[in-house]
């Protein structure tokens, strides 16, 4: 790992195609970006991965798709437009706005530096209202989603008694949310859009201590397991008054930002105050019946809840890496294989006819089983370091012997060390380094 500024970072996303801020040719709308085409593929995997270890390897998560746009009941039943709130202040001197709990100084305005000039805080509701319908009027209210979880315990009934689970079991959700944030910031980690990676795990009450812990640990080995450095990952447990209002215990798994350590994922026990709540107000009996025992209850809830855009920044910057090689700086994103946008680039040694046209051929066949990209320009050197700077990992050349010996050289991005492959068995080359 090589430390990393947020410019470096923001910087690199930008010159490359990851990230493009929203709206730029009006310039720009804050705290909103665009994903380009090796930030769509990066984003798309990070999330591809957390399904695969969420619902596809097992057996006792399944999966929803539920509306951004639900009845306002719901998030009256489960407490969003009462308490969904952050302490907002304003700078009497210069009008900035604030939200308290994230000032350095909460006696000091950031932007004129005047001190003692806040208001007193006032609680802000962070959801995005609007109307359902022609008429703008409190009976056609309703919110953007704040978080994914609330359309998982209005559909609890729904999932348990169609796919005829038992506890303990998950169900598991991606999708878009909206929080109307008083400060976002730090390029793409608070953002007012974004999209969030959450599970619901219903279990027996007396068994949430122990499934508490297994996701926590659960949650911690996934960042591992795609390649994140231990040293810049931790558990933290809130403190008494960080809990939300539905959570019982809360710990975060964070990540050691350029500005310091911050939130990547939350894990939360969230007790059976949702389905009680949703129970209440809507009049439908949300307990679950256990036959063997005879007897009705609201299970608990372990909630892991990531966010897909910052889970995605931090691969992004642990990541990066600079090595001088030959008296030059090399730049590389030591992606992991399965995180990394294009899986192969394949590139021509020279734009002559005699080598573009087997390199378009091996080409087509390899997008058959990944993202890769057909690179023809500038040298061959610079196309390499191009290609580690987006982390691509294996860089597969078609040179002028190729056209006699029918093998391509593979390129290496972290070694970058050389193996001459034979055509016919480069896709099972590729397929044992890949997986």
């Amino acid at each position: 790992m090589t430390d990393v500024t947020l410019d470096t970072i923001s910087n690199l996303a930008r010159k490359r195609g990851f990230v493009f801020p929203a709206s730029e040719i009006y310039g720009g709308l804050r705290s909103a970006y665009d994903y380009g085409p090796l930030g769509v593929e990066l984003l798309r995997n990070v999330k591809d991965e957390w399904w695969r270890s969420m619902v596809q390897e097992r057996g006792d998560v399944v999966g929803l798709d539920s509306a951004i746009l639900q009845a306002r009941e719901v998030w009256q039943a489960s407490g969003h437009e009462e308490v969904f709130t952050d302490p907002l202040v304003e700078c009497r001197e210069c009008n900035s706005r604030f939200r308290l709990d994230k000032l350095d100084d909460p006696n000091q305005c950031p932007t004129c530096g005047k001190r003692d000039t806040f208001t007193d805080p006032q609680q802000f509701n962070l959801m995005f209202r609007t109307h359902m319908g022609p008429v703008d009027s409190d009976d056609n209210l309703i919110y953007l989603r704040p978080e994914t979880a609330q359309g998982i315990f209005t559909n609890f009934e729904n999932v348990r008694r169609t796919s005829r689970l038992k506890l303990p079991f998950g169900i598991a959700q991606l999708g878009k949310s909206f929080r109307n944030e008083i400060t976002p910031g730090q390029f793409v980690f608070r953002t007012r859009e974004f999209e969030q990676m959450e599970m619901e795990f219903f279990c027996r009450p007396e068994e949430s201590p122990e499934w508490f812990q297994y996701w926590q640990e659960e949650r911690f080995q996934w960042y591992l397991d795609l390649g994140m450095t231990e040293s810049s990952l931790r558990i933290r447990p809130h403190d008494e008054d960080e809990l939300s209002h539905y959570s019982s215990e809360t710990v975060d798994v964070e990540y050691l930002f350029p500005w310091g350590w911050d939130e990547l994922e939350g894990i939360a026990n969230r007790t059976d105050f949702d389905l009680r709540q949703h129970s209440e107000h809507s009049g439908e009996d949300l307990r679950y019946f256990d036959q063997e025992a005879n007897e009705k209850f609201f299970p608990h809830v372990i909630e892991p809840a990531a966010g897909a855009n910052r889970t995605t920044f931090a691969f992004l910057i642990d990541a990066y890496y600079e090595e001088t090689v030959n008296d030059e700086i090399r730049t590389v994103l030591k992606l992991h294989h399965r995180l990394a946008p294009y899986k192969v680039a394949v590139l021509p040694l020279s734009k002559k006819a005699e080598l573009i046209e087997p390199a378009e051929k091996l080409a087509a066949e390899l997008r058959k089983r990944w993202i890769i990209e057909l690179d023809v320009t500038q040298s061959i050197g610079r196309r390499y370091r191009r290609q580690d700077e987006i982390g691509t990992p294996f860089c597969v050349t078609v040179d002028f012997d190729s056209l006699d010996d029918g093998a391509v050289t593979v390129r290496d991005r972290d070694t970058m060390s050389q193996d001459r492959i034979s055509m016919e068995g480069l896709i099972g080359y590729l397929d044992q380094k890949l997986g």
